[in-house]
C-alpha cells in the first residue's frame, strides 16, 4: 500500500495540490491519480481519505489523505504546530485504511515532515491486542522515497516510546504488577551499555524511611518496588542529571476510601506517570541524547485490606514530615512525596514528576492538555516549547500559597493529604501538597489524569490508554541536552 498527501486548494478551481511524492507518483501513472481525484467528488478535506486500486503494480492500493493548508505552521490560538498535527492525523487515517485492506506493508509519503509522518503512522497503527486470539493484521510502515530517512527514523523512535507507555497502561493489572512493570522496563533497557537499572525491594524502601509510600503499599498482597534508572548519556557522567519521577500505582481501588465500581477497571493505568517517564528514558537512550537522566518510579497497588491505610491515620514521609491520610484514594501524592525527597539526592538540574494525580485535573482541562505546576519559568518555557512541536500540549496551572494553607492546616499532622475545602481546586491542592517535599529551584509537576486515555479526541491515537505526554517529555529532554551543549 501507499499513503500520499494532498493539500487543500488555495484557489477556487479545486485542483488537487500534491506533495512532491504525490506529484512524482502521479507522473508515474501518467496523471491518472489527479484525474481520478478530480472526478470522484469535492476536494479532499483535512484528515479525510480516498482509496484507489490498480493504479500501479507496485502499489495495488493507494490512500490519498487530506493534509489541510500547505503552509500551516504554529497556531498561537491552539498552542501547537498545526502543519505537524495535520500530517500526523492524515497519515494515521491512511495507514489504518491500508490495514483494513489486510495489506502487510505500507509506504508513507513524508509530506514535507518525515518525523511527523512517522509518528502518525506508528501511533495510528498501534493497538493493544496481546490477549486476543483474533488479532488485526500487523502493518509495517516504511518511508516512501529515500529523502528524510533520518527524520523518519527519529519519528519512529518517538512514536514507539509513546506506544510502550500505551502498552504498559493498557495491560491488565494482573499482567503488569509492580515487579513485572520493573522487569519489562529493565528488559527494554538491557541492550544499552550506558544505562543502569536498579529494582529496589521493600527492604530497601524501608531503609530509606519512605513511610508514606510503604503505607499505601501495605494494603496489597503485591510487594512494592522502587524502580531506579540511570541513563548516562552526557559527555560527563558526573554532570547534573535531569530527574524524572513517576507515580506507579499499578492498580488503584481507592483503598478503604473505595472508588465506585463503574470505570474502576481503568485504574490499571494509574501508573501512567511511571509508564510515561520510563518510556521517555527508553526513547532518550534509543536517540542517544547527550544528557544524564535519572528515572524514579515508586510502584505498588492501592488495595483495601485489613492492613491498609485507614482514613485519619498519620504516616511519616522520608523528610520527617507527618501526613494525615484523610482520604486513602489520595494515595499518589504519598508515593510521590517520598520519591521527590529521594530525587533531591542527585543534585538535579531539574526535577519533573508525572502522575495521573487528580480527577480535578480532568474536570479542569479534560484531555486537551497536561496540567503543569512549576516553581520555574525556565522549566515551564522548555516544556511549553517542546509541547508545541509534539502537539501533546501542556498548560500552566497555579502553585499559589493560597492552596498550601489548605493542606497545612491539619489537626493531627504537618499536612493533610487532601485540601480542607474538599473538592475546591483539587488539582491545585494536590500540587501544593507535593511542593512541601521540594526544595529544588527547578521542579515541575505534570498532572496527566485528563490525558490518560483517548476516546476520539486525538485522531492519530485509537480508543484506549494514550501514553501521553511521553513525546513531550522526550522533546523536552532533547531541548535540555541542546541547552547544555550550547
Amino acid at each position: 500500500g501507499l499513503v500520499l498527501g494532498v493539500y487543500s486548494s488555495e484557489k477556487d478551481d479545486g485542483a488537487a495540490q500534491f506533495t512532491s511524492a504525490g506529484d512524482a507518483f502521479d507522473r508515474l501513472v501518467s496523471g491518472k491519480l489527479r484525474e481520478l481525484l478530480s472526478v470522484c467528488g469535492p476536494p479532499l478535506k483535512k484528515g479525510k481519505t480516498r482509496i484507489f486500486h490498480g493504479l500501479h503494480q507496485d502499489f495495488p492500493s493507494v490512500a490519498v489523505v487530506g493534509l489541510g493548508k500547505k503552509n500551516a505552521g504554529v497556531n498561537d490560538q491552539e498552542n501547537w504546530n498545526e502543519g505537524k498535527e495535520n500530517i500526523r492525523a492524515a497519515v494515521a487515517v491512511g495507514c489504518r485504511q491500508i490495514q483494513d485492506l489486510e495489506i502487510p506493508c505500507v509506504e508513507v509519503d513524508p509530506c514535507g515532515d518525515a518525523q511527523a509522518a512517522a509518528e502518525g503512522a506508528v501511533l495510528g497503527l498501534h493497538e493493544y491486542n496481546e490477549l486476543k486470539q483474533k488479532k488485526k493484521p500487523v502493518v509495517t510502515p516504511q518511508l516512501h522515497g529515500s529523502a528524510e530517512s533520518e527524520a523518519w527514523q527519529k519519528g519512529v523512535i518517538y512514536a514507539e516510546g509513546q506506544n510502550l507507555a500505551r502498552y504498559l497502561m493498557e495491560a491488565p493489572a494482573n499482567y503488569i504488577t509492580p515487579i513485572k512493570f520493573a522487569e519489562h522496563i529493565e528488559q527494554k533497557l538491557r541492550s544499552f551499555s550506558n544505562v543502569k537499572v536498579h529494582i529496589r525491594p521493600e527492604s530497601w524502601i524501608a531503609t530509606q524511611q519512605m513511610g508514606a509510600f510503604l503505607s499505601v503499599a501495605k494494603g496489597s498482597a503485591e510487594p512494592p518496588i522502587f524502580l531506579e534508572i540511570h541513563y548516562l548519556g552526557g559527555a560527563n557522567t558526573s554532570d547534573s542529571p535531569l530527574v524524572f519521577v513517576g507515580k506507579g500505582v499499578t492498580f488503584d481501588s481507592g483503598g478503604i476510601s473505595l472508588k465506585p465500581s463503574s470505570g474502576m477497571d481503568a485504574m490499571r493505568a494509574d501508573m501512567g506517570g511511571a509508564a510515561t517517564i520510563c518510556s521517555a528514558i527508553v526513547t532518550a537512550a534509543a536517540l542517544n541524547l547527550p544528557l544524564n537522566i535519572i528515572g524514579l518510579a515508586p510502584l505498588c497497588e492501592n488495595m483495601p485490606s485489613g492492613k491498609a491505610n485507614k482514613p485519619g491515620d498519620v504516616v511519616r514521609a522520608k523528610n520527617g514530615k507527618t501526613i494525615q491520610v484523610d482520604n486513602t484514594d489520595a494515595e499518589g501524592r504519598l508515593l510521590l512525596a517520598d520519591a521527590l525527597c529521594y530525587a533531591h539526592d542527585f543534585n538535579a538540574r531539574a526535577i519533573v514528576n508525572a502522575a495521573t494525580l487528580t480527577g480535578a485535573m480532568d474536570v479542569a482541562l479534560g484531555s486537551a492538555a497536561t496540567g503543569v505546576f512549576t516553581n520555574s519559568s525556565w522549566l515551564w518555557t522548555h516544556l511549553y516549547e517542546a509541547s508545541i512541536l509534539t502537539g501533546d500540549r501542556v498548560w500552566r496551572m497555579p502553585l499559589f500559597e493560597h492552596y498550601t494553607k489548605q493542606v497545612t492546616d491539619c489537626p493531627l499532622a504537618d499536612l493533610s493529604n487532601i485540601g480542607k475545602y474538599s473538592r475546591a481546586g483539587g488539582a491545585c491542592t494536590a500540587a501544593a501538597f507535593l511542593k512541601e517535599f521540594v526544595t529544588a529551584s527547578h521542579w515541575a509537576h505534570l498532572d496527566i489524569a485528563g490525558v490518560m486515555s483517548n476516546k476520539d479526541e486525538v485522531p492519530y491515537l485509537r480508543k484506549g490508554m494514550a501514553g501521553r505526554p511521553t513525546r513531550t517529555l522526550v522533546e523536552f529532554a532533547a531541548r535540555l541536552s541542546q541547552d547544555s551543549h550550547n
